[in-house]
């Protein structure tokens, strides 16, 4: 095998592209693109817990989108194009040793084209940086190579995840405080405090005591000074990468807040929970039973109830808004679609705008890559039938790709809005 200036034997799959090996976990940096901001600064603690060294890539210049065109063809989607983008960026910078570094990407396995980026990843390698070898995050077993050094136990799976629902209830009490904060920059002050203590929480033992952790947080995000003057809500869904990362939605939230509304975005627990339904649906409705069955099962009602958890406390202290019960959320959707209906955000698309509109946010931005053929069918296919039922409904549709303009989107959510004033008035 060829080996690098680290020292370290640089492994072919039968592919030929290089493997992250075993040894490699003590000399490589490892490169995550962005998404959620806050949650991804919790999980890559937990990352260090088990010893691999992580960096989430942060860059916003339109370099990362010229290096994503240069790589990736632009009727390709937009998340693959960025995260592409950032990682050719970063690895030319200067900044990172390409015999040490890895980089990471997630995938879900499914039916989209999400499941390809890890290919076109490579395949953008190959001529440039060859020694860099590419982690696939999935839970599906894609990546079957035994010399694959990159692995989670469960207790790194759980943790992991424990590491979002964290970043969740920090990422709705700050949307809920900034929007409304009399003393700018005190709700990032409090942020930022409670993402430093999270960090070193979760690589204790103490970590899975959250009722601790939820009451700390909730009265100290409640001890901000806000507004009472009541603002527009407004919910963001869609494709999981453009609802969340503010490099592919052009700081979407930020914007809201800027034009006096309050952004209410869906937890990222709920589409581990939708993950998890998924599977135990197509095991019931194709007879797909196997020994991974009851695992997710397990996993679901394990991390059902720490949703369930989440609500009550913040019920019970009674200043913020809880999230949606995720329980009647899958019921409510019935009425508008099958739960076979899953191929990338599926079914969870409509039903989150039902639950929005249900509990009072009637006005709704669907955040999606163009192209993006599930999200385009069942996102705008399905507002008509959530508009059935809740007549007020205010939903539009965002298209996000590299020729799509700034100007023009916000343009077209400032017409929204203007909708959604008059409809208040």
């Amino acid at each position: 095998m060829p080996e690098n200036s680290c020292n370290c034997h640089v492994e072919l799959s039968g592919d030929g592209y290089p493997i992250f090996t075993p040894e490699m976990k003590e000399t490589h940096v490892i490169l995550i693109p962005t998404m959620l901001e806050i949650h991804f600064e919790l999980l890559i603690s937990v990352f260090g817990h088990y010893g691999y060294r992580c960096e989430v890539l942060h860059s916003e210049s339109r370099n990362v989108v010229e290096e994503g065109l240069k790589n990736v063809h632009n009727d390709t989607c937009y998340p693959a194009l960025l995260c592409i983008g950032l990682f050719m960026e970063a690895l030319k910078s200067g900044k990172y040793d390409p015999d040490r570094t890895a980089l990471m990407l997630p995938q879900t396995g499914g039916g989209c084209r999400a499941s390809n980026y890890i290919y076109l990843l490579r395949k953008a390698l190959k001529d440039t940086f060859p020694q860099v070898p590419v982690i696939s995050l999935n839970f599906v077993g894609l990546e079957k190579d035994p010399r694959n050094g990159w692995h989670m136990s469960m207790p790194m799976i759980i943790r992991s995840i424990y590491s979002l629902i964290y970043g969740d209830i920090l990422q709705s009490l700050y949307n809920q405080c900034r929007s409304y904060e009399l003393i700018k920059g005190s709700s990032k002050k409090c942020l930022d405090k409670w993402i430093h203590t999270m960090r070193k929480v979760l690589n204790t033992k103490d970590y899975t005591n959250t009722k601790k952790y939820y009451k700390l947080m909730l009265a100290d995000f409640a001890r901000i000074e806000r507004s009472r003057i009541p603002r527009i809500k407004v919910g963001i869904v869609g494709e999981i990468y453009v609802k969340y990362s503010p490099l592919a939605n052009n700081h979407l939230e930020d914007f809201l807040i800027s034009e006096g509304c309050e952004p209410v975005v869906p937890s990222m627990l709920e589409f581990v929970l939708y993950y998890c339904v998924n599977k135990l649906h197509d095991a019931k409705l194709y007879g797909k039973t196997n020994i991974s069955t009851p695992i997710y099962h397990m996993i679901y009602r394990m991390f059902l109830e720490k949703q369930k958890e989440v609500a009550r406390i913040i019920k019970e202290h009674g200043v913020f808004t809880p999230p949606h019960d995720f329980e009647h959320l899958v019921e409510s959707v019935k009425r508008y679609i099958n739960l076979g209906v899953n191929m990338g955000e599926g079914w969870l698309i409509p039903a989150e705008m039902g639950a929005l509109a249900e509990s009072g946010t009637k006005n709704i931005i669907c955040a999606q890559p163009f192209g993006c053929l599930p999200n385009h069918i069942i996102a705008k296919g399905m507002s008509r039938a959530v508009k059935e039922h809740y007549p007020d409904a205010n939903i539009i549709a965002i298209d996000y790709d590299p020729g799509a303009t700034r100007v023009n989107q916000e343009n077209r959510i400032k017409l929204m809005l203007a909708n959604a004033r008059t409809n208040e008035a």
